[in-house]
């Protein structure tokens, strides 16, 4: 990996954990302090702003005791001061519901800001891994995401 790459996926990795902490302050400090961002969750409308996209994380941190991540099969790309990373979220939580396991293919953007990667984009897709010569499951668990 070259330098910028191993710095984009030590952002990406700041994410996460700010995401594990469920701290609002932490969350924020990963994220670009300038416009645009954007942020999808798995079946939630795009929030465009930063304050739409703290409102999506709040609302996630309020509703969820306990998150886990384990980050798999991340690729990292970078073009000058764009980067982003493809990665699969494989996660345990726990919310007001109670528990629940999955997996999330995820696209998180970045941009270099004063010399550090701030995230700018995060899109979050339920993942169905790809099952040869059998229909999807049925069924899958929602996620808290």
């Amino acid at each position: 990996m070259s330098v910028d790459e191993d710095q984009v996926s030590a952002a990406n990795l700041a994410f996460y954990q700010a995401f594990e902490s469920l701290d609002l302050t932490r969350m924020a400090a990963v994220w670009s302090g300038l416009e645009p961002v954007t942020c999808i969750h798995p079946g939630w409308p795009v929030a465009r702003g930063r304050a739409d996209v703290r409102a999506t994380w709040r609302t996630i941190f309020q509703n969820t005791r306990d998150i886990r991540f384990r980050i798999d099969a991340e690729q990292v790309e970078v073009l000058g001061e764009l980067a982003w990373v493809v990665c699969l979220e494989v996660l345990r939580s726990l919310d007001v519901r109670g528990g629940a396991d999955g997996a999330v293919q995820a696209t998180n953007v970045f941009r270099r800001e004063q010399g550090a990667w701030k995230l700018v984009h995060h899109h979050g897709s339920p993942f169905v891994p790809e099952v040869r010569g059998a229909a999807a499951p049925a069924g899958r668990k929602g996620l808290v995401h």
